[in-house]
């Protein structure tokens, strides 16, 4: 690389929807690396702070093996009160996430966080309220049969068909995808990236 040349972007997150969201925005990430950190929240760790204290590990993680380049991770976090809700490995657990969410309001908390070629560190966290309709045992056995929970935090993917699900949402549409796109790209656009 020569002078003026733009630094590269490593996306810590083995999420496809994160590289996605980036680029819908035109942002293309030179690597994607993901970080092997430990995701279990804290013993009473409010929710928001988990989602900023696991993007933040994420990201200086894997800044260190990318000296010189600009890193960008995220975490995303589903809370019902304080209770904050696993990600969905098998349908016990998505059917236990759904039907606590059913007819509720709930929270997504995503933090983000960026270390600049610098050494600096940028972040945000983003609140979006959710609330769903009250789900019929139909719509549970339906959405369960779909396998679109496997893997997503609260037991649901919004950009799938758990959109049926959603009365209501007050922020952040990406942010409940897995990335605040607005505030991502502040942070960026701030850091001088590209």
């Amino acid at each position: 690389m020569g002078p003026g040349d733009p630094r590269p972007l490593v996306l810590a997150s083995a999420s496809p929807r994160r590289a996605d969201l980036l680029r819908q925005i035109g942002i293309v990430p030179a690597l994607i690396d993901p970080a092997a950190i430990d995701e279990t929240a804290l013993k009473s760790e409010p929710p928001r702070h988990a989602a900023l204290r696991l993007a933040l590990a994420k990201v200086r993680s894997v800044a260190a093996r990318h000296p010189g380049c600009f890193v960008l991770a995220a975490d995303t976090v589903v809370a019902c009160g304080r209770r904050i809700l696993p990600k969905a490995e098998d349908e016990a657990t998505a059917l236990a996430c759904l039907a606590l969410l059913s007819g509720r309001r709930h929270r997504v908390h995503g933090g983000v966080a960026l270390v600049t070629p610098h050494g600096t560190c940028r972040h945000r966290l983003v609140e979006t309220a959710v609330i769903f309709k009250r789900l019929s045992d139909d719509e549970l056995t339906g959405y369960l049969a779909s396998g679109e929970w496997q893997g997503k935090a609260g037991g649901y993917a919004i950009q799938g068909r758990a959109a049926a699900f959603v009365r209501r949402i007050n922020g952040s549409y990406s942010n409940v995808v897995g990335l605040p796109l607005h505030e991502t790209m502040g942070l960026l656009t701030a850091a001088g990236y590209p």
